[in-house]
């Protein structure tokens, strides 16, 4: 009986252990800024950042939205359409400004600041 023991206890640490890794993970992924699309606007329509930091927008409407660089021709990031739920990711290396507008909607417009 105590042969068969030991193997479950390890795998019951193992298991612990890897538990604790995702846990890691999940936490890192908090620090990821966030961005909603909904009602035909970005909330918060500007957002400060310290540089290195990930941007997610979150369609949140029931109609696709792009997110699109305005601040370089051609655009030098932008989103497919997002579907409802749907979302984008970027990050931002560099201290500046950066506006961005939806590709189908330009009325819709945002800022990011990267500090």
């Amino acid at each position: 009986m105590l042969l068969r023991a030991v193997p479950r206890r390890r795998a019951a640490m193992l298991a612990c252990a890897l538990g604790g890794l995702l846990l890691a993970v999940s936490v890192a992924r908090a620090d990821d800024a966030q961005i909603s699309i909904d009602n035909f606007s970005f909330t918060p329509p500007v957002l400060t950042v310290p540089a290195g930091t990930k941007v997610v927008w979150t369609n949140h409407d029931d109609i696709p939205h792009t997110v699109v660089d305005a601040g370089a021709t051609p655009p030098g990031w932008r989103s497919k359409a997002l579907d409802t739920d749907d979302s984008f990711s970027h990050v931002f290396d560099k201290p500046g400004t950066y506006k961005y507008f939806c590709g189908l909607h330009p009325h819709m417009q945002g800022t990011v600041v990267v500090q």
